[in-house]
Order: C-alpha cells, then sequence, then structure tokens
C-alpha cells in the first residue's frame, strides 16, 4: 500500500498560526495533526508514503524525518494549480494499491478491510445533516455515480470526507491528464473530485465506504473541537502543579509549568510553557509560550507567545506578545 499525502496549502483560514507552521503541523492533543494521522497509518502494511509539500515544507520533512522511520519522499509543489495537479506529482514514486489523504482532517476508518473490497476505488464518506457545504456523493446501486459539489437540495447527504483509495493509481493519473488536457477547472483549479469523476465517467466502480469519525482541523473553532475529541478519547497526560487544578481532561507537556492555575477541561499545554495565575479551559497553549494572569477560554495561543493582563478570548500566532492592564 502506498499513500499521497498532500500538504502543500497555505492554510490561510488558520492564520496567524500557518505564517509560521505549516498546517499538518498545528497541534491538538500534544501532538501535531500530521502525528495523528501517521499514528492511524501505522497498522498498515506501507510501501511508500510521498508527501506533497509547499510553503515551509522542510518543516513537514523535518518532523517526519526525525519523528517516523517511514519510506518517505517529499515532492513540492511549485505552483498551488489544485489537489489534482499535487496528485499527479507521485507519478513515477507510486504504483498499485494506493491511499490519498488530505491532512487537515482526522478520519478513523478500518482500512485493513480494503483488501477485500471488489471495486476500483473507495471514497470515505460520512452522513451530514446539512449537505449544502460540502461536497457529497450520489450513490445508485452500490456505486458512486455522481459528486457534487455543495448541492442545492438535501438529497444526497454522504460528504467526502477527504479519504481515498484507489486499486490502481495509474488509472487516476490518467483521469488526471485528461482533467488537465481539457483544463477542466473548479474555482480556478484542478479538483481530484472531477478527476474522480472522469474515472466514474470511463467505467470504474468506485464505492463509498461511511466513516463514524470525522474531525476537521482547517479553521481555529473546529482544531478546538478536534482537541476536545482526541481529549475525550483519552489523549490525556498531566504534569505536577504547584497550587493548581486540573479538571479533565487534559493534555499537559512534560516540562510545563503550572502554578497557582485551574486549567481545564479541555486544555492542551505544550512543553516548555508557563501558565501562572490563570483560569484557562477548552484551549490550545503552544510550547515555549508564557501566559500570567489571564482567563481564557476558546483560544489558540502560538509557539513561544507572551500573553499577560486581564480576560480576554484570543488567537494568537507563534512569537506574539499580548498584555492588557
Amino acid at each position: 500500500m502506498n499513500v499521497i499525502l498532500p500538504t502543500a496549502g497555505l492554510g490561510t483560514r488558520l492564520r496567524p498560526h500557518t505564517y509560521s507552521k505549516p498546517k499538518p503541523l498545528v497541534s491538538v492533543a500534544g501532538k501535531p495533526v500530521l502525528g495523528h494521522i501517521l499514528d492511524h497509518l501505522s497498522g498498515l502494511d506501507l510501501d511508500k508514503l510521498v508527501f506533497i509539500v509547499g510553503y515551509l515544507g522542510e518543516q513537514i520533512e523535518r518532523y517526519v524525518r526525525e519523528e517516523y522511520d517511514l519510506p518517505v519522499e517529499f515532492v513540492v509543489q511549485q505552483e498551488l494549480k489544485g489537489q489534482a495537479d499535487a496528485v499527479l506529482l507521485a507519478r513515477g514514486l507510486v504504483s498499485g494499491p494506493t491511499l490519498i489523504l488530505f491532512v487537515d482532517t482526522l478520519v478513523e476508518a478500518d482500512l485493513t478491510k480494503l483488501a477485500r473490497i471488489d471495486a476500483d476505488g473507495v471514497m470515505y464518506v460520512k452522513e451530514v445533516d446539512d449537505p449544502r457545504r460540502f461536497g457529497v456523493v450520489k450513490i445508485e446501486d452500490g456505486r458512486v455515480t455522481r459528486l457534487i459539489e455543495k448541492p442545492a437540495t438535501m438529497d444526497n447527504k454522504l460528504a467526502i470526507v477527504g479519504l481515498y483509495y484507489l486499486r490502481e493509481i495509474e488509472q487516476l493519473f490518467s483521469a488526471i491528464d485528461e482533467l488537465m488536457e481539457r483544463n477542466i477547472q473548479t474555482q480556478g483549479e484542478f479538483y481530484l473530485a472531477d478527476a474522480l469523476q472522469l474515472m466514474i465517467d470511463r467505467g470504474a466502480c468506485i464505492v463509498a465506504e461511511q466513516v463514524e469519525v470525522w474531525e476537521d482541523c482547517g479553521k481555529p473553532e473546529t482544531v478546538l473541537q478536534t482537541n476536545r475529541y482526541l481529549l475525550d478519547k483519552g489523549l490525556t497526560h498531566e504534569v505536577p502543579a504547584q497550587n493548581s487544578i486540573l479538571i479533565p481532561p487534559v493534555h499537559i507537556d512534560d516540562g510545563a509549568t503550572i502554578e497557582n492555575s485551574v486549567i481545564g477541561p479541555y486544555v492542551s499545554i505544550g512543553t516548555s510553557s508557563v501558565v501562572r495565575n490563570s483560569i484557562i479551559r477548552n484551549s490550545i497553549i503552544n510550547g515555549g509560550a508564557e501566559l500570567d494572569t489571564v482567563t481564557l477560554e476558546e483560544s489558540l495561543i502560538g509557539d513561544d507567545a507572551e500573553v499577560s493582563g486581564d480576560f480576554r478570548r484570543l488567537n494568537v500566532g507563534d512569537a506574539s506578545q499580548v498584555s492588557f492592564g
């Protein structure tokens, strides 16, 4: 099994944090989003993982090589022309059965079932109450027949979650060739969904597999929701805290200092951070940050940021300084 991971996007919805780090390295529950994804793949027999990188891609390469012993390749997407263009950059590096996984979501799926699925491909989906802001699939006789971007009706509620399996990846590469030759674009980019639709139109059998868990990591509010989900799942850690109260679930890295504070629930605090005289709940505090005399809720505080002096709701990027009073 091969894996293609497009990671070259700018992550504009997560600024200011993505000015200094790529979106896959934004932290939730004590680990970058990318780390949680790679952990989920650990049970598979992996031949090669190809990362399509771009802005700050060297940080992704350094993280993967330092933290994981995996057969990896890194390819730079020089021009952001869309998802399909990114996937096509893996041509020549992978063949046969291949997963395509977008790293701004956490999806829990039983990937061990793939060997028993008799189809050219699998699209992973989740049923949603309101499909109108998602890409969805239309299914007939057990097969995906059409992909619909942001449908106007409520007829099809199976939203595409950003995880795909192709039994022969070259079929998709060929469809992407046609997509680009015909200049079929959506919102000015070459979309993977359009290439998959071409495969289906050619007669490929694509089936849908439903997942129970689909957590988005593309916006501040959804990053916090994903942090809550992972902490509830048990990815917690505590350290001794001086004259403080920890309200589970929390993930506080070793090396963090907590004094005279109330922490939790649903708080992640990175290593070397210092929190004094504060009340923090439902927030993520990255490594090296210093907080003094603040009350925070639903906040993201970047690496090495400093916040002191008053009660606020904040979204503070790396190496920032915020002071009230």
